[in-house]
């Protein structure tokens, strides 16, 4: 099991360029808390889940637009990789660095 906890760079590519911040993560044995701090606002964590070196949550998102998006990461030590699924608009790929 990876240590999922702590802050990270993270840039997901979108069609609007690499939008940055940064992901806290607070596990608590299957779940976690925390949020995302970048360019577009601070948006909380919804619904996180550790599964391994797995986490997996929900966030809403108010800009540009509302909307409701589904993240999944893979954490292999200090780097972090996945995916940012906005439905009708598409997947993005997600990446980052243990700050």
């Amino acid at each position: 099991m990876a240590n999922v906890d702590g802050a990270w760079n993270v840039a997901v590519k979108t069609p609007m360029g690499a939008q940055e911040g940064v992901l806290t993560v607070n596990s608590d044995g299957a779940t976690f808390t925390g949020g995302l701090n970048g360019e577009l606002g601070e948006v909380a964590i919804d619904n996180g889940t550790v599964d391994g070196d797995t986490i997996n949550w929900k966030m809403t998102i108010s800009k540009p637009m509302t909307l409701e998006v589904t993240c999944s990461a893979t954490i292999t030590g200090d780097a972090l990789e996945g995916k940012v699924d906005t439905g009708a608009f598409g997947a993005f790929g997600l990446t980052g660095t243990r700050a």
